[in-house]
């Protein structure tokens, strides 16, 4: 198995998609890009050809001494010869089944292969090209959920929320889909719509949602300036306007870790340094707030290039491969960020990637922790082309948190546990908290 690739220069590491790669993938398939659908493959004539199997391109005669496949081909002429709708019958697409059933027959939900027009929305998704309702999946329990929805996206404007199970799709029942197949069964292009039947959390009946699909522009990186009016003895109220007497707390949001993700930090890090340097700030500055709420994860070389921003030196995550060897992997560059205090936030939706940042801060000591449990994802997939354009993702790794911890299935708990009032969404408790972290 091939080690994660890490660039340990002083340039930005690598974000471009590569034909091997490794990423942190769990959540990664975003239903943002392009609405290609399953549709590679497909016989576009409607021809009811039956292809004798001597003439499958590229079947070896040769089979493994320990299995022995006429099982499948004694099917696939069964289905040629005697299925009543020779135009369903699509050799390709029929190749692709199988193949998807052979890797989900391992049980891994990150583990996925992925037919031609599906490996390209997934590079899509990381290169940031974005059409579509605006969700990021995740598999919890053999169930898709919503990990996060985008702010501002379509799927936040009718009504969907993070933690939400979608039962089915357009009236088809979501038992046993792999993320890929809902991914490619949610998306569609600018202005079509889907029908979300959706389980709220805390609810026991799920609802219909739709959701009309259209153009999502999202920036990995994002930042502003929180005013806080801290007179109060116990709490710190976050105002809206610009506030002369108002401490002052550098909002960071990190959204994901895709191909444009270092070019876009690197531009926000320098332009907090200069604000930072202003005189009429001098002092005023209290602190940073890095929010990794929602944010779905993506490359893992990613995770040590952020977390290298705020840490001096040492152990960022550690690698452990199935024969049970590990590969450290340590800050690799100089941060511009590494004396100013800071309060990290997450949820349910930080997940991979984000958590590998999270943990690492907390554990090293540089960042207190302010929201809810994480998503608890910690493997490590390898994406790989595959001829014709198809592609496969393997999980061959899990990674650990400096302290040797596995966070898998049970995620990392914040210092101060604070959760959002779904009924008040202009109230964002967990960020008025982590300013009073800050500046109390």
């Amino acid at each position: 198995m091939n080690k994660i690739v890490v660039n340990h220069s002083k340039k930005n590491p690598p974000f471009s998609l590569r034909t091997i790669r490794n990423l942190i993938l769990g959540i990664a398939f975003l239903v943002i890009a392009f609405g290609l659908g399953y549709n590679a493959g497909v016989n576009a004539t409607g021809q009811n050809n039956i292809i004798p199997v001597s003439q499958i391109a590229g079947r070896s005669p040769n089979k493994p001494v320990s299995v022995d496949f006429s099982l499948f081909w004694n099917v696939w002429d069964r289905l040629n010869r005697y299925y009543v709708d020779k135009t369903k019958i699509d050799p390709q697409k029929m190749v692709y089944g199988a193949i998807s059933g052979m890797v989900n027959s391992l049980g891994d939900p990150y583990t996925v292969f992925l037919a031609p027009a599906q490996n390209q929305e997934a590079k899509d998704d990381l290169g940031g090209k974005l059409e579509g309702v605006g969700i990021q999946l995740g598999m919890q329990d053999k169930k898709i959920v919503v990990v996060a929805p985008l702010k501002g996206a379509p799927a936040v404007k009718a009504g969907i929320k993070s933690g939400d199970v979608i039962v089915k799709v357009d009236g088809k029942d979501t038992a046993d889909w792999t993320l890929p197949e809902a991914v490619t069964k949610i998306r569609g292009p600018k202005g079509t719509s889907v029908t979300l039947t959706v389980l709220h959390k805390n609810t026991a009946v799920p609802v219909d949602i739709k959701v009309v699909r259209d153009t999502i522009t999202v920036s990995s990186v994002d930042w502003n300036t929180v005013y806080a009016n801290c007179s109060s003895a116990n709490t710190c109220a976050i105002v809206q306007t610009n506030c002369p007497t108002c401490d002052e707390v550098v909002y960071l949001k990190l959204s994901r870790f895709g191909d444009q993700t270092s070019d876009e930090w690197n531009k926000a890090v320098s332009e907090i340094n200069q604000e930072m340097q202003k005189d009429r700030r001098q002092g005023r500055i209290k602190g940073l707030v890095l929010d990794l709420r929602d944010n779905p994860g993506g490359y893992l070389s990613g995770s040590v290039f952020i977390a290298s921003e705020f840490l001096k030196d040492g152990t960022v995550v550690v690698q452990e491969s199935t024969t049970g060897g590990k590969e450290t992997y340590n800050v690799n560059r100089k941060g511009a960020l590494l004396s100013i205090p800071m309060v990290v936030l997450i949820n349910k939706g930080t997940a991979s990637a984000a958590e590998i940042v999270a943990g690492a801060l907390h554990e090293r000591g540089r960042a207190r922790l302010v929201g809810e449990t994480s998503f608890g994802k910690g493997s490590v997939q390898e994406a790989q082309d595959l001829p014709g354009g198809a592609g496969i993702h393997i999980t061959v790794a899990k990674w650990l948190l400096p302290s040797g911890k596995w966070i898998n299935g049970t995620g990392i708990d914040p210092d101060v546990k604070v959760a959002n009032d779904d009924t008040k969404p202009d109230e964002d408790l967990q960020l008025q908290k982590a300013v009073e972290t800050l500046v109390k």
